[in-house]
């Protein structure tokens, strides 16, 4: 891996900092706006308009193929756009982008291409993603949502939890079990469907940090066309474990652990403990230096999945070791933060005494969730040590 960026990436990035500066309504990264991704109640509109401006910068859909609208840029262009879109809190591009458009791209029809590529492209849509459910998580392919032939048609059955932004969503893509018959990892069809479908209901899941950014969808004889059907029928497992995506490399959480920890810094400069600065405490100063080497080596281990993937490798165990280090790391980071400000971390954001307008109390809370979503740290663990060292399965 050779860690120096070309100067075409170098401009890049300053021209990103540029716009994300002119662009971000003012105050946006202190108050928090970009929580959970940026979609989280009070931010939607804002979110939503900034990634149509993105849009309008070919920079929504950077890493796609020309031909379908992108600009075609490489794995380590696009870490950079993704690295500093986190650093400045801002909304990256949503799973419509980086999950159903690479789906169609590799898998989808012509016809399918035609339809959702350029309304993707222009972020006419938001999308939510419809995998997992009450009894299928970890072991997704265990999922029960059912969809049966009717006409031209499919009638699904079932709900989805934990879908991301389901209430703001416009479409869904889902995989909905066709063939009850079949083993699991077969009978599986991905499908789109309109969130506007007669049947579809959307019940909130608030978390304890008070966001509400998770849901649990029903379906109640959903009817969903044929022609919205990705793939062949009975084989949407394969297209969705498939999907082609761009970057993988985790950049993201490392950009935005590095954001955290200079608040931190600041803080620990401007606040004053027995008449010192909290900065002066060897403890502290030792927290704080071992959360920034962390993170540091986080953004190599990023930039090294990376560098692969520009290369045509498909960094599987690195992508593994990333996501573990990395949700493990932001857990870390949110104790050390709440370890500084001290009994402070109790108030909410509506506090006025609250510091850093209580994100770190809200990171805290979240935090818990990161190494469960996008897959639990003992599946991550499990592909480093069958993958990665050869040994074999439990």
């Amino acid at each position: 891996m050779d860690f120096r960026f070309t100067s075409q990436q170098l401009a890049f990035r300053q021209e990103v900092r540029e716009w994300l500066k002119k662009e971000l309504p003012p105050g946006w990264a202190q108050s928090g706006g970009g929580e959970e991704g940026g979609d989280s109640e009070g931010s939607f509109e804002t979110t939503r308009d900034f990634r149509r401006r993105m849009a309008v910068k070919g920079w929504l859909t950077l890493a796609w193929p020309k031909e379908y609208g992108g600009m075609g840029a490489d794995a380590l262009t696009q870490m950079v756009f993704n690295e500093e879109i986190s650093y400045h809190r801002a909304p990256g591009p949503d799973n419509g982008v980086f999950m159903l458009g690479s789906t169609l791209i590799l898998s989808g029809s012509e016809e399918l291409k035609r339809r959702f590529l350029p309304a993707i492209a222009r972020h006419e849509y938001t999308w939510c993603q419809g995998y997992s459910e009450p009894e299928a998580g970890s072991d997704l392919a265990s999922l029960q949502t059912r969809g049966v032939e009717d006409g031209d048609d499919f009638v699904i059955n079932g709900s989805k939890i934990w879908t991301s932004n389901a209430h703001n969503a416009d479409m869904i893509f889902m995989l909905v079990r066709t063939d009850p018959t079949a083993q699991k990892h077969r009978g599986i069809t991905f499908l789109i469907a309109d969130m506007k479908s007669p049947g579809i209901t959307v019940r909130p899941i608030v978390n304890m940090a008070g966001i509400h950014s998770f849901n649990q969808v029903f379906f109640d004889n959903v009817r969903v066309p044929k022609s919205n059907m990705v793939g062949e029928k009975n084989r949407g497992w394969y297209v969705a474990t498939t999907l082609l995506d761009f970057e993988r490399s985790g950049i993201a959480g490392f950009a935005g652990a590095r954001r955290t920890l200079e608040d931190l810094f600041a803080f620990a400069k401007e606040n004053k403990k027995d008449g010192r600065p909290l900065a002066d405490d060897p403890f502290v100063r030792k927290s704080l230096a071992e959360r920034w080497i962390e993170a540091e080596a986080g953004t190599l281990m990023s930039y090294n999945v990376a560098s692969m993937q520009a290369q045509g490798k498909a960094p599987n165990k690195e992508s593994s070791i990333v996501k573990l280090f990395g949700t493990e790391l932001r857990q870390r980071i949110a104790q050390t933060g709440m370890d500084l400000i001290g009994m402070y971390g109790q108030l909410g954001k509506d506090s006025k005494w609250a510091p850093l307008n209580g994100r770190l109390s809200r990171m805290w809370m979240s935090s818990f969730s990161a190494t469960l979503a996008g897959g639990t740290s003992e599946i991550q663990r499990g592909i480093i040590a069958t993958r990665g060292l050869g040994l074999p399965r439990g």
